[in-house]
């Protein structure tokens, strides 16, 4: 009986994988674990630093993962998406011997560029440190310039592991590198429970070592069942290899350009409160979970057909990217409307009732009512940037990109600074930048392919909007009521009935007028539901080829 579970277990960790829906549905899986231990992760830390006099710890934290994490993204990031899968993927069907030595040679570089980098980091640490939070005093200072020289190490781990991501990907098994995020987060929680009582705040950070350590290693059984062997080489004058680093090159530009926002909150936060940025970082985590699950993973799963379609049928391209773009806003809509209304019970049991201060709680729910604006803009721009990648059009997504980290830089520090809102400042410029970047994805993408106007897709977006709205009053309704006159909300399990409860109505309200309103999205939802239900079938069908932006990213910031 052991060995026949174990013999199972291994062929559907191993199996190749072959439909679009049910890859996506791997995808909303393995996300949604992932950001349940995310928030596990944050409780714990907030319950273990968020005190009075010590939240300035939290802050520090966070803003040690900037420099590393930047360093990851331009390093892997641009080479994944841009280069490495599609050359490696297109080299396994023809030549596997030069395919393994392509991969070998990106691995090589990646290292040995990191390791350069990474020295001259480590040198000068305190000057970067300074560049990024000038407004620490010396004692935080000294603090983030040890916690990123620690963070340094587990990069090193991440920059060959999202290799070894790529190269599985590139065999059509997913199941493994979504595995990744999960356990890089069970690394952070074990040191934040084993190791914070005894190092303090250096416990999550050798957690974070860990988890980069176990991100990694978790790959390798499955790498070399694939048949992967290590070549010590660095194949520069290979047509395939030059080829890889000329792609690389435009991706990792539009990647240096948008790693201003995430510096632009670093340099601002530190400058406010203590526990400002901390207070953002919660936020953005709840406000990233229908983002990661919907527009990603849709975005994801969408791509390769989007691709074959542009060349093809551009009717069926449309056809495609509407019902796409729709069932994003289906899905990603209820859950800025559930932000918005139940703020602050949801902090509350994500962060703790009792050991998160009502001060921060209230902060922390109005940043994430502030986020909650934008979740629909932020969610299909995913799939709106995948439908130019389609088209082979990378030149107008990235021009886009600098106009709206302009726009981002720009209003953060107007509405922070100018205005004097403080961290609320920033979170209002994420989402009117980022319904800035929306529009004008739309307003290009129109030129080529005109959809909107349609109403084969406004009416029924309109629809899914005024089912949102009424959607929101019975969420608000029965949560006022049962606040004010049914269950005392102190107690953290009183809480939780009243999140449900309310819950409950709002998805019944929206799950009615769905059906009143003839939602095509509505059998779409029941179906997606029926397959979360059938996951070990999903899991032994589904294929995808993804574009290399992993929605389990391995980015180092620790929101996987």
């Amino acid at each position: 009986m052991v060995n026949n579970l174990i013999k199972n277990s291994r062929n559907l960790l191993f199996r190749r994988q072959s439909n679009i829906l049910s890859a996506a549905v791997v995808l909303m899986i393995m996300v949604l674990a992932s950001r349940i231990l995310g928030f596990i992760r944050n409780r714990l830390l907030a319950g273990s630093f968020f005190f009075p006099g010590s939240e300035w710890q939290l802050d520090v934290y966070f803003a040690a993962f900037r420099i590393p994490d930047m360093l990851f993204q331009l390093l892997v990031m641009g080479a994944l998406s841009a280069a490495f899968i599609p050359i490696f993927s297109r080299l396994l069907d023809s030549n596997t011997k030069k395919a393994w030595g392509l991969a070998s040679t990106a691995i090589n570089t990646g290292f040995l560029v990191f390791l350069f980098l990474s020295l001259v980091i480590f040198i000068w640490t305190p000057q970067f440190c300074g560049l990024i939070a000038p407004n620490f005093s010396f004692r935080e200072l000294s603090l983030m310039v040890s916690l990123t020289r620690l963070m340094l190490l587990a990069q090193m781990f991440f920059i060959v592991s999202s290799f070894l991501s790529g190269i599985i990907q590139s065999h059509q098994r997913f199941l493994i590198p979504a595995l990744a995020p999960i356990a890089y987060n069970l690394g952070i929680i074990l040191g934040i429970i084993f190791l914070t009582p005894y190092v303090g705040i250096y416990g999550p950070t050798i957690g974070v070592v860990l988890g980069a350590f176990l991100h990694f290693v978790i790959q390798l059984p499955l790498l070399f069942h694939l048949g992967f062997k290590y070549q010590p080489v660095l194949l520069f004058k290979d047509a395939f290899v030059k080829k890889m680093f000329k792609l690389m090159l435009p991706q990792t530009f539009n990647l240096a350009v948008l790693q201003f926002p995430p510096s632009a909150v670093v340099f601002i936060a530190t400058s406010l409160t203590a526990g400002s940025l901390s207070i953002f970082n919660f936020a953005q985590q709840l406000n990233d979970l229908p983002i990661g699950l919907f527009g990603l993973t849709i975005g994801q799963a969408a791509l390769p057909v989007l691709s074959v379609e542009a060349n093809r049928d551009i009717r069926q391209f449309e056809k495609t990217l509407t019902a796409c773009l729709r069932q994003i806003l289906y899905l990603a809509l209820p859950f800025s409307v559930l932000f918005l209304v139940l703020r602050i019970p949801i902090v509350r049991l994500a962060f703790g009732a009792k050991t998160f201060p009502w001060e921060a709680t209230l902060a922390t729910g109005k940043v994430l009512a502030l986020f909650s604006i934008s979740i629909f803009a932020q969610a299909t721009t995913q799939i709106l940037i995948r439908a130019f990648y389609a088209f082979h059009n990378t030149k107008t997504p990235f021009f886009i990109s600098i106009a709206y980290v302009f726009v981002y830089v720009a209003l953060a520090f107007w509405l922070t600074f100018g205005l004097k809102m403080e961290i609320f400042g920033l979170a209002l410029a994420v989402s009117i930048s980022s319904i800035f970047q929306m529009v004008c994805l739309v307003i290009f993408l129109q030129k080529k392919i005109p959809f909107v106007r349609k109403p084969s897709f406004y009416i029924p977006v309109g629809k899914i909007f005024l089912t949102t709205f009424l959607t929101g009053l019975a969420l608000w309704f029965p949560m006022k009521f049962i606040d004010s006159f049914v269950l005392d909300t102190t107690k953290t399990i009183n809480l939780l009935f009243l999140t449900i409860i309310t819950t409950m109505c709002g998805l019944g309200v929206y799950l009615f007028f769905s059906y009143i309103f003839k939602l095509d999205e509505l059998g779409k939802f029941l179906q997606l539901i029926r397959r979360f239900g059938a996951w070990k079938e999903v899991l032994s069908s589904s294929e995808e080829v993804f574009d290399g932006t992993q929605t389990t990213s391995s980015s180092l910031s620790g929101e996987v």
